[in-house]
């Protein structure tokens, strides 16, 4: 019998936290689309935004079809840090120059309702996932005293005063110290504010699909591949949904929750993609203080906690985000996060867990969420700028009311449609410099021959008469060949040691070792390009 892939079930190599109390082993498993079907939505993606959608609308009576690519949560929301916050990356004070005080406050609003949404959901269907609320911490990233720490503590009280006026309750404490924070490393000074959260995604998610497949107008289907969505028929009154294998789901609207929309451009355009990277490391229970904190480095580095077992929990600690395919991915960047938690807690353990997800940044600061441009029956929702947790959630009650023709506020700021602001141009002109820079690599080779490539690895090789191409070489030393350029826009990928994968540094597709698709805009696979590289990647899908 063959080996299921990996990829299957999650993007990467590398293992999250969450598989320590919820095993990929306890995920329910579905049929795939085996058949044409009508249906009102079809929503396309299993993960927190795609069941949040679909609970909301089918809680409302509408009838629902959800399809999934490979497994259900195999995409970035079972990757996630698991926090929820109502401050945004970028902060109140540069948002409300961007989109207006009134923009910063609906942003509050919206996030501060999804964390308020878990919490009751979680409640009502009974899903033990962790939920909780408490406070967040923004410190500097430098030690008191110093000239930097005094200016990030300047910047803490600006945020202060626009965090009230929004709508956040906050304060800024002088001399704040994070219970457990036991290092010689002096950062006090706090901004402090209230209602943040955290629960266990992944045994939250679980737990509304579980509600959902109970309901007569839902119906999920995995390994269904989505390649096509298009609008059809007088005034576009229907959409199909185009399978991989040539099946189509026929409905009035449809929602790509796919974490990026399946397109060439427009919104994915106007995206920044970044690969980000987390740990999971002991601590005994209650040394140290429950809550989510933020320092001011940029990438900042972010922590909170999760249950690990009856003597200890896990300090989650993300950050060292850098551009898709454009950094070593060689494990130095989980090395420097140990570091920098072990060097503040002293109670600090093993490390269990090391894994890398990735994240979505819009220009403007706000996420994609609604009709998508161009377009009357197609929603979408994507920019998650580290928030995508509660993204999902706002996105289930935007798109519900949308396609229910109930007005909503938060689409103000949310419209894919709406028009960047001009003080973001020069930004977005910069972007665009730098992503056509990634063609770049049609003139280069990652090795000369592919006797180069170590087993178990991969690199790109690209003869001057000949297209790229991408060689991954198993644990047994045999090549394995596929087309190095990304069905999206032609970029030539690169390979990811850590994850074994082949990721496009110009639009952040991705696709695992074997080949097959595990993060768009890419729709498909990379092509074989030999018999040993199509053998692996249909031994991979149909496993």
């Amino acid at each position: 019998m063959a080996t299921k892939s990996h990829f299957l079930e999650t993007s990467g190599e590398t293992d999250p936290v969450w598989i320590h109390t919820e095993p990929y082993s306890k995920r329910p498993h579905f049929n795939k689309l085996a058949e044409d079907v009508k249906t009102n939505v079809c929503v396309i993606g299993s993960g927190i935004a795609g069941v949040s959608v679909s609970y909301e609308l089918v809680s409302r009576g509408v009838q629902v079809v959800l399809l999934e690519a490979r497994e259900v949560l195999s995409g970035e929301s079972g990757r996630t840090s698991g926090h929820l916050s109502s401050s945004i990356d970028s902060g109140f004070t540069e948002l409300a120059s961007k989109r207006g005080k009134d923009g910063a406050r609906l942003a509050v609003e919206s996030h501060t309702y999804a964390i308020n949404r878990i919490g009751e959901i979680s409640k009502e269907l009974g899903i033990d996932c962790e939920y909780r609320q408490f406070s967040g911490y923004d410190i500097s990233q430098y030690p008191k005293g110093s000239n930097e720490h005094e200016d990030d503590v300047k910047e803490f009280k600006e945020e202060e005063k626009i965090m009230n006026e929004i709508g956040l309750k906050a304060r800024f404490q002088e001399g704040f110290a994070v219970k457990g924070w036991d290092g010689k490393i002096d950062q006090r000074d706090a901004l402090i504010y209230s209602g943040q959260g955290a629960f266990h995604p992944t045994k939250y998610i679980l737990g509304v699909l579980k509600w959902l497949t109970q309901q007569p107008n839902f119906h999920c289907y995995t390994r269904s591949r989505v390649m096509d969505v298009q609008e059809k028929g007088l005034l576009n009154k229907e959409v199909r949904v185009s399978t991989e294998d040539g099946h189509t789901v026929t409905c009035v609207n449809a929602v790509e929750a796919t974490n990026i929309p399946l397109q060439k451009l427009s919104v994915v355009a106007e995206l920044k993609y970044f690969r980000t990277y987390c740990i999971a490391i002991r601590v005994p229970k209650g040394s140290v203080e429950d809550c989510s904190l933020y320092d001011s480095a940029d990438p900042y580095r972010y922590i909170r906690q999760t249950a690990c077992d009856e003597k200890d929990n896990y300090i989650i600690i993300g950050g060292h985000d850098h551009k898709v395919g454009q950094e070593n991915e060689d494990g130095s960047q989980f090395d420097e996060l140990e570091s920098w938690v072990r060097d503040r807690f002293t109670q600090a353990g093993s490390v269990d867990y090391k894994w890398s997800g990735q994240t979505l940044e819009p220009e403007d600061y706000t996420a994609f969420i609604g009709k998508n441009q161009g377009q009357s029956h197609v929603y979408i929702c994507t920019g998650d700028f580290g928030n995508g947790l509660t993204h999902g959630v706002i996105a289930g009650k935007l798109i519900a009311d949308e396609i229910m023709g109930f007005e909503n506020e938060w689409s103000k700021i949310y419209n894919p449609k709406r028009i960047p602001p001009l003080s973001k141009m020069p930004d977005m002109l910069a972007h665009d410099v730098q992503i056509n820079a990634q063609y770049k690599r049609f003139l280069q080779s990652d090795v000369k021959d592919i006797e180069d490539i170590l087993p178990g690895s991969g690199g790109v090789l690209n003869p001057k008469s000949k297209t790229p191409m991408a060689v991954y070489k198993d644990e047994d030393g045999k090549a394995h060949k596929f087309s190095a350029l990304c069905p999206h826009m032609k970029g030539v990928v690169c390979w990811n040691g850590l994850e074994k994968s082949w990721d496009c540094p110009v639009h952040g597709s991705r696709f695992g070792k074997d080949g097959i698709g595990i993060m768009g805009p890419a729709k498909g696979n990379l092509s074989p390009a030999d018999e040993a590289g199509e053998n692996l990647q249909t031994q991979a899908a149909t496993a």
